[in-house]
């Protein structure tokens, strides 16, 4: 006998057409409710996200049907995405039914479902359905029973999870019916191929056929109006990321991470800046609530909610849809609130772990501009105090800033005001490695690397000002601008095109932002240019072991995507590496992103305290970090969180400097760049305690910046 089976049997073929009229019924108030929706979704602002679809269409792919940003979150991320794809196997199985049935066997006599490949079918649909069922009764128990701290649960979570278990449990008990009452009987050796229904077949195997079949219509008829019931209720509950979770794949920002939309300051008949009311939003950003899952991924890895500060990424987000949807002339900026706003450290941790696709950062930005440039708001006095300095004097210390190239006494580096811009690369310094006396060690070290690879370093000394990265992040795109296109004009006159900094803010900014405003060099971050020159051999390091724990800095690691080659730099100069609780695109913020580094932290607890003591845990002596604000905020949370003598806080290029080996080659390069000589490696250096070199003693000469986030010098 051929391994087949008979389509619509017991209920026969009478019930196809209404089965389809009432199919039809259900996907048109599905489709009223998804009008409904994005109707609310059209008060938003136009923005275009169907271009570069070669682009946008693989990405969907990937991410739909790979669950790839599912399966990057721990703990559910397997169980979710093997549930999708046992469903997706049952939706095929349903296609593959309905295609014989009514196309190919009643127009062609073409049977599909038969021979190996029906029992190959019935296999997997029968193993999909399994893991289906299991994976959602995993996921109900974390929900329900093991719900994690802060994990809501609503009306829409009880209709969903158990509409899906009645769907799945009503399928296997039909199936189930029919073998007993067909294959259990007549080809037992086929329902082995259905191991699943076999099981429940057995289970009604007493029961005689005219039982069976009633149960049967009873099961299939039940399971049919489930069916339908879920295809009604998507647009009206949690159901609907179904369809929105792809979409806003489809809708993804295909600039680079971190892009933020250039205000055109000059525009005639323009009267609002920022965002206030959800109708100021782009259509994407309202429809981002809906894409939403509630899953508080975004909210368990935000350092301002993580150290008890009022800002939750997912309640923003969340708040946009409410007002969308109940009362759009409301303001969102008091429903969100200012303290939740300012907390804010821009470090991308909710858009890089968000399942959905959904873009926290801008709208917080965008509500910030809303407060500075149309209401005079900032999180504090000592911030007007540093924004003023920045207007005034380019730096945020309010420090002259014709001193600003003052560390470079002794140092082998150019000044293009002074002697022309015929450099290799330009330094963008930044304002910290210029002012701060802890951070002037760093930008001396990188000079000595370039020294020692033979590279001829200029910067622009007085000249240069503040990138204009923290208080465009705090919400001024006047000031960032004005700032910018001083730096922009000034490096173009000089005709550099190629830039280096040891700031990823400065990099982020320089390199991306500054691109709307007419900037062309190649920028990029001193630990990728270090990287290059040590596996080109330019540069040979004496590997002197010591074991240290390393920081990814939010804006290289999530923004720019450099993980490794720190670590590559590190491991050639004899590091063994402790990884934090948190690392790479996981990392935990030091707490000085998106201009708090200009702020004092008076809410919660200290942002940075929290990740000294994630290094303090390994047990590593040396914490290292390759950014001016993560130094700093670093420097003073071993202070405040009792953590001296335990933990010293270095910058990668500090260690580089120490390690630098003279290769025969460079020998006379060596002794041209570096005529104070290489700080000695002792063991202490090696251990993490700084060496004493000619700069450092004489240290004492430049300007102190002492405290975090600038406060004292403001």
């Amino acid at each position: 006998m051929e391994a087949t089976r008979e389509i619509y049997w017991n209920v026969g073929h009478g019930v196809v057409l209404p089965m389809y009229l009432l199919t039809l019924v259900a996907v048109a108030a599905c489709c009223y409710g998804i009008y409904q929706r994005v109707e609310v979704y059209r008060q938003g602002k136009e923005l275009n996200r169907l271009d570069a679809l070669g682009e946008r269409i693989p990405f969907l792919l990937k991410n739909l049907f790979g669950q790839a940003k599912v399966l990057r979150v721990s703990g559910p991320g397997f169980p979710h995405g093997l549930f999708f794809w046992g469903f997706v196997t049952l939706f095929i199985g349903t296609l593959l039914v309905m295609l014989q049935a009514d196309l190919t066997q009643p127009l062609f006599n073409v049977v599909i479902l038969k021979g190996s490949f029906y029992k190959f079918y019935s296999l997997a649909l029968d193993l999909a359905g399994a893991a289906a069922f299991l994976m959602l009764l995993g996921l109900m128990l974390r929900r329900f029973v093991y719900r994690p701290e802060g994990l809501k649960i609503t009306r829409d979570d009880y209709l969903m999870h158990g509409l899906l278990t009645a769907i799945i449990f009503t399928g296997f008990l039909a199936e189930g019916v029919r073998i007993a009452a067909t294959e259990l009987r007549m080809n037992p050796e086929l329902a082995r191929w259905s191991p699943i229904g076999m099981f429940v077949a057995n289970q009604f195997s007493a029961q005689d056929e005219v039982s069976l079949r009633q149960l049967h219509t009873l099961w299939w008829w039940g399971h049919f109006l489930l069916v339908l019931g879920f295809i009604v209720s998507i647009p009206w509950s949690k159901f609907r990321h179904l369809i929105t979770t792809p979409a806003n794949y489809l809708f993804t920002d295909l600039r680079p991470k971190g892009s933020i939309a250039t205000i055109n300051l000059e525009e005639e008949g323009v009267e609002q800046f920022g965002v206030e009311k959800v109708s100021e939003f782009s259509w994407k950003d309202i429809f981002d609530a809906d894409a939403c899952t509630s899953c508080k991924r975004c909210q368990d890895r935000c350092p301002a909610h993580n150290t008890e500060k009022p800002l939750s990424p997912m309640k923003v987000v969340q708040q946009v849809g409410e007002l969308a949807f109940g009362d759009p002339d409301k303001s969102l900026i008091e429903t969100v609130g200012n303290d939740a706003l300012w907390s804010c450290t821009t470090c991308r941790a909710c858009q890089e772990i968000c399942p959905a696709d959904v873009e926290h950062v801008n709208k917080i930005i965008e509500m910030r501009r809303n407060l500075v440039l149309m209401q005079g708001e900032f999180p504090g006095e000592e911030v007007m105090v540093a924004v003023n300095n920045v207007e005034v004097n380019g730096n945020p210390f309010g420090l002259a800033y014709a001193g600003r190239g003052d560390w470079t006494e002794g140092l082998d580096v150019q000044i293009l005001s002074e002697g022309g811009a015929d450099v290799d690369v330009l330094y963008f310094v930044g304002c910290y490695a210029s002012f701060d006396k802890r951070n002037q060690e760093v930008a001396k070290s990188f000079v000595k690397i370039c020294n020692a690879a033979g590279i001829k370093v200029g910067i622009l000394g007085k000249e240069e000002k503040c990138c204009g990265e923290p208080v465009r992040k705090l919400g001024n795109e006047y000031l960032y601008q004005m700032a910018a296109q001083e730096n922009i004009e000034l490096i173009n006159g000089y005709g550099i095109k190629r830039i280096v900094t040891t700031c990823p803010h400065c990099m982020n900014t320089l390199g991306r932002d500054y691109r709307d405003l007419g900037l062309d060099a190649q920028v990029e971050h001193y630990t990728v240019f270090i990287d290059r020159l040590l596996k080109e051999g330019t540069l040979v390091l004496d590997e002197r072991q010591f074991d240290y724990t390393y920081h990814d800095s939010c804006y290289l690691g999530r923004y720019q995507d450099i993980i490794q080659q720190p670590r590559d730099i590190l491991h050639a100069a004899g590091g063994r590496i402790n990884e934090m609780e948190k690392s790479e695109k996981e990392s935990f913020c030091c707490g000085a992103g998106g201009g708090r580094i200009l702020a004092e932290e008076k809410l919660g607890n200290r942002i940075n305290v929290k990740r000294v003591h994630m290094a303090e845990a390994t047990g590593a002596p040396v914490l290292v970090s390759n950014c001016p604000f993560c130094l700093t905020m670093f420097e003073d949370g071993i202070k405040t969180g009792e953590c001296e003598g335990k933990l010293k806080a270095r910058d990668l290029a500090e260690i580089v400097v120490e390690r630098l080996q003279p290769a025969a080659d460079l020998s006379a390069v060596l002794d041209t760049f570096l005529p104070t000589g290489i700080p000695q490696v002792t063991e202490a250096s090696a251990a993490g305690a700084e060496p004493v070199s000619a700069e450092t003693e004489k240290a004492g000469e430049t300007t102190e910046i002492s405290g975090v986030n600038g406060k004292d010098a403001a």
